[in-house]
């Protein structure tokens, strides 16, 4: 008898948690559905309400966070969508909902121009729905646009590395311009300084002291030559002969 009114007590109980779970399924997807009508209203703000109280209710409904993201990602809120997708992908993995979740998914990275995981989600896509055109289309897009985004990161990459250069050149040249400045400078203080030590050099058509002092003494050798040239002379030339009475 205890056996049965166990079995009896827990079938009530199983029907009960199953009637309470039906209520809040159906609560949630009248929300979701309520949401939906709003979405094609284009009434975002209202819609994306619905939606969040949906998801609040019953955690498990995929729909939920799923339109909720649809809502985030029309309203350009790409990284808020972004997060919606990927709660409703962990809550249903059925190969329809992770086809719809990763191709949506894709859509935000493309927002965002992070072409990168654009084409990763759209290739997670495909590989449950190879058959969409839409999201091959994408995919292809996001491998172009990646290929494009790289590209320009080298080429800017490369015009800095030259401008980094031609900047470190000019650098160099303005601190060896500057060194020689500074040399020059040196130089002629130096021979300032060694201007006030070393005898002054004469000027154009002046003469020195120690020129003088040279050509004054030559002078006077030539003069002594003269005179005893002219004593010579004197002492020993013939004399003229004088008129003697005898």
């Amino acid at each position: 008898m205890k056996m049965k009114k166990y079995k009896l007590l827990f079938a009530v109980l199983s029907f009960g948690l199953m009637s309470a779970q039906n209520n809040i399924e159906k609560k949630s997807n009248n929300l979701v559905f309520d949401g939906n009508i709003e979405f094609e209203k284009k009434d975002l703000e209202l819609a994306e309400y619905k939606f969040r109280k949906a998801k609040a209710i019953d955690s498990f409904n995929y729909n939920a966070p799923y339109n909720l993201g649809n809502s985030l990602y029309k309203n350009k809120l790409s990284v808020d969508a972004e997060l919606m997708y990927k709660k409703a992908l962990r809550i249903d993995a059925s190969k329809e909902n992770k086809h719809k979740g990763f191709h949506n998914l894709g859509n935000t990275y493309m927002q965002k121009e992070d072409y990168q995981n654009a084409v990763n989600a759209f290739r997670s896509a495909l590989l449950n729905n190879p058959d969409d055109e839409e999201t091959r289309y994408n995919y292809v897009l996001a491998k172009e646009l990646l290929k494009k985004q790289n590209q320009n990161k080298d080429n800017n990459k490369d015009q800095k590395d030259q401008k980094d250069k031609n900047q470190d050149q000019k650098d160099k040249n303005q601190d060896q311009k500057e060194n020689e400045g500074e040399n020059d400078k040196k130089d002629k203080d130096q021979k300032n300084k060694d201007g006030d030590k070393n005898p002054q050099e004469p000027k154009k058509n002046q003469i020195s002291p120690q020129q003088l002092k040279n050509l004054l003494e030559a002078m006077n050798k030539e003069e002594k030559k003269v005179q005893d040239k002219v004593n010579k002379k004197k002492f020993k030339g013939n004399p003229k002969l004088n008129k003697k009475d005898w």
